[in-house]
């Protein structure tokens, strides 16, 4: 595991909200900063020189002082006015409160179908009501389901259909069939993302191309980086699938009190993950409890939310309790051989109750980057993303890997509740000390200025209560490091 990615990952997570913040999206994108007057078209003066050049008789900071003094009243003017017309009771509701975005939703997820496939209609059918897919987003296909991986020509004509039915907002893909897995030497999940391409693959023990998606702070990588990522729905059974998709939608902003178990064990091959152990519990310090084992066996644990080990097989999964939204994998060769491995399949973790999981489907070797690396997948889960985004942002080289579970679970999604009119319980998990901001605007394209002091939040789990005005109309967002 790299030194380097752990030490910035909560950095790069703090960014990714900040810029969410600043320039938000859909109907709340216009900027909520206070400091500058609302549609200047001025630079910050912090930008500019505050020395004066002693050769054109411009003293910059004098300027710069005089322009402050002349703007700092307007500026408080404009937002007591702006504070003003919004608790004003002109208009008969309570405020519209909105929170920041930390994770994809229904309306950026496409759906594949194989028609020609029965179990994948009926996964289809369920996911789509379970999580609300809209229409435009189901996409349906037809192939033979019969194999474990797709010739290179077929799947290529294949990406093309794809590619010219998913609308421009979808950002990711769930795929409801089992098999086929793999394209060539590539996984479904990576060939989908990224299309095929041979230097995503390896030969004799090499490395294969790198993400950009990885340890990325983006909301939105068919923007951001022209790849929609990919995750299978995937097990033996309609049963088992259906009890999959109930799991994830199950964990939505639980906030579970989980525990993360990473296992050095004695097979020093596939253990080569263990490495990066003891930084990955420093990442989560007061975060999450991460307990690290010398061991080959994890029994009776009845609060597994992450499970990270190396063996070719994983015994005693039946004597444990995943809680809804659960991670959990092994670093061997052919987990993600889903249905016709010599080694332990990566559906046994979803049928033993993990939510989501991963594995390689043709040999990788023991590189650390090409599997998820703990302390990543484990502080963007806890920052309020989907286990989708969690598992792909991972995994440093994912072209051979495949991605299996319930794409969007999101046990640490933030979530308010209007307790009574006015009256409002925001519960949110936190991964540092901070303020939960309260920003309003009489207009959903703002500005949006402060309304009142900010609330202190601690790492971890939190649960806070705050109240609005009844019987007024306007927009509130809340904002958090």
């Amino acid at each position: 595991m790299q030194d380097a990615y752990h030490a910035d990952v909560k950095r790069s997570l703090a960014h990714g909200r900040a810029a969410a913040s600043d320039h938000g999206s859909g109907l709340f994108s216009p900027s909520c900063r206070s400091d500058l007057a609302p549609h200047s078209t001025l630079p910050p003066l912090a930008a500019q020189s505050s020395h004066a050049d002693p050769h054109d008789g411009y003293d910059s900071a004098r300027w710069e002082r005089r322009i402050n003094a002349a703007v700092r009243p307007i500026r408080h003017a404009l937002q007591a006015f702006i504070v003003g017309l919004l608790f004003s009771g002109s208009v008969g509701a309570t405020p519209l409160v909105s929170l920041p975005r930390s994770g994809l939703n229904a309306d950026e997820l496409a759906l594949l179908v194989n028609d020609a496939d029965p179990q994948s209609r009926q996964v289809a059918d369920y996911y789509q009501k379970a999580r609300g897919i809209p229409d435009a987003h189901v996409i349906h296909l037809r192939f033979n389901a019969e194999r474990s991986a797709f010739e290179k020509d077929e799947f290529i004509a294949l990406k093309r259909e794809i590619d010219a039915a998913t609308p421009e907002s979808v950002q990711a893909y769930a795929v409801t069939w089992t098999t086929p897995y793999r394209v060539a030497c590539m996984s479904l999940t990576s060939a989908l993302a990224f299309g095929f391409h041979e230097r995503y693959c390896s030969t004799q023990c090499s490395s294969s191309a790198a993400s950009p998606y990885f340890n990325s702070a983006s909301l939105s990588p068919a923007q951001d980086y022209r790849l929609r990522p990919a995750m299978m729905l995937a097990g033996r059974s309609v049963a088992e699938v259906k009890a999959l998709i109930d799991r994830g939608v199950a964990a939505d902003g639980t906030q579970p009190r989980g525990r993360a178990y990473l296992l050095s064990t004695s097979d020093a091959a596939r253990n080569s993950r263990a490495a990066g152990y003891t930084r990955a519990r420093t990442a989560l310090a007061g975060i999450l409890p991460v307990e690290i084992r010398q061991s080959d066996v994890l029994a009776d644990a009845h609060d597994v939310l992450f499970y990270f080990t190396g063996l070719a097989r994983v015994t005693q999964l039946d004597s444990l309790h995943f809680l809804p939204g659960a991670l959990a994998d092994h670093l061997t060769s052919f987990g993600g051989q889903l249905t016709d491995s010599g080694q332990m399949s990566s559906l046994r973790w979803l049928e033993a109750g993990a939510t989501a999981s991963y594995g390689t489907v043709v040999e990788p070797c023991n590189h650390p980057q090409k599997f998820p690396l703990p302390a990543v997948a484990m502080l963007i889960y806890a920052s309020g993303a989907t286990a989708l985004e969690a598992y792909w942002k991972s995994v440093q080289w994912p072209g051979e890997g495949l991605f299996i579970g319930e794409p969007l679970a999101r046990p640490f999604a933030p979530t308010l509740h209007e307790l009574a009119p006015g009256e409002f319980e925001l519960r949110l998990f936190s991964l540092g000390a901070g303020q939960v901001r309260l920003l309003a605007s009489a207009s959903p394209m703002g500005p949006f200025v402060p309304v009142r002091a900010g609330m202190s939040i601690r790492p971890g789990n939190n649960v806070l209560r705050f109240s609005l005005p009844v019987e007024r109309n306007g927009y509130v967002r809340l904002l958090w490091p």
